[in-house]
């Protein structure tokens, strides 16, 4: 480093600060020292950072699902915020929630020498289990959590779920049928739970809930059952690829959408708006969620007084999938 400085013409605390990404340093001195860095073959040397600094630089990553659209994202984003701040990730994915295979996660990651994780795992399982929590390493949960133990990141579950449903009644539907996620997810409860206490703030019938898995298939299944009930005319389901189930499972017989039945989907897959007809869905964003769920854990590592962090909020995408009740 003193040989960057010197070939730069800066001072050493200035290296440092472009070396570990921390501080102000201008733009035109932060080229010289990356140019003087390439040009002397310099590469900071982790181990010795990791001993002065008490940092490894480096954040753990627990992942239950990769399959879901929302968990991709986040994951993404996680990497890209991480990376942005000067850290490396290190993934463990584990096959199930179940108590003993997420504290076998954290064994592994303690010896992958982490200074904190980052659990992205949506289950009851994780407050139910007697999961025992490294108390060395700070954590955050992403889609669920652990009360005030620590901190958690989520998107606001209850509000897309209310607009969803709040926009099939003001288009005059008399109610609303659901398609709904894993009984085990949280995701799926918070949108089953305000999707039902919209219906009876608005003192409407509630239907039978149908049950999902999150895939296309369990939403065809789900339509296939409520193609058969004559007074459905709107569905919300739970996520964008189960209202893509339901929609078949209404064309292929001929009902119409919109004019038979409205759908509405959950997510904001970019695919959504190719469909025909384009879905109407609740968009979310866990491009924020991860990029929060970093900050959150680096503050806690800095010994930052905890701040809660807001639910990150949703929006309606109005698309052709929804219209008003065909007059009968």
């Amino acid at each position: 480093m003193e040989d960057v400085a010197r070939e730069a013409g800066v001072s050493g605390q200035t290296v440092s600060r472009v070396v570990n990404a921390r501080g102000y340093v201008g733009a035109a001195t932060r080229e010289r020292v990356e140019a003087a860095m390439q040009s002397l073959g310099y590469r900071p040397n982790s181990a010795a950072r990791a001993l002065r600094s008490g940092r490894f630089r480096t954040i753990g990553v627990v992942m239950f699902s990769f399959s879901s659209y929302g968990n991709q994202r986040t994951l993404d984003a996680i990497a890209v915020r991480a990376a942005q701040l000067g850290y490396a990730l290190t993934l463990i994915p584990v096959e199930s929630s179940a108590g003993e295979t997420v504290e076998g996660a954290f064994r592994r990651l303690e010896e992958h020498a982490v200074d904190g994780i980052i659990i992205v795992i949506e289950a009851h399982q994780l407050d139910e289990a007697d999961i025992e929590i490294p108390a060395a390493l700070p954590v955050v949960f992403v889609d669920s959590n652990r009360g005030d133990l620590h901190p958690f990141v989520d998107t606001d579950q209850a509000q897309g779920a209310r607009l969803a449903t709040e926009h099939l009644l003001d288009l005059g539907h008399d109610t609303v049928w659901h398609v709904a996620g894993p009984a085990k997810s949280y995701s799926a409860e918070r949108r089953r739970e305000a999707w039902r206490a919209t219906l009876d703030a608005r003192d409407r019938a509630i239907p039978e809930v149908l049950q999902g898995d999150w895939s296309a298939a369990s939403g065809y299944e789900a339509g296939l059952r409520l193609r058969e009930i004559d007074d459905v005319t709107a569905v919300f389901a739970a996520n964008d690829q189960m209202a893509i189930g339901v929609l078949r499972a209404f064309r292929e017989v001929g009902r119409e959408v919109p004019g038979d039945v409205s759908i509405v989907g959950f997510d904001g897959l970019p695919d959504a708006a190719q469909l025909w007809p384009p879905l109407t869905t609740v968009q979310q964003h866990p491009e924020r969620v991860g990029a929060l769920a970093v900050d959150a854990l680096l503050a806690e590592l800095d010994g930052e007084e905890r701040v809660h962090t807001p639910l990150v909020g949703t929006e309606l995408i109005v698309r052709e999938s929804t219209g008003a009740p065909r007059v009968r």
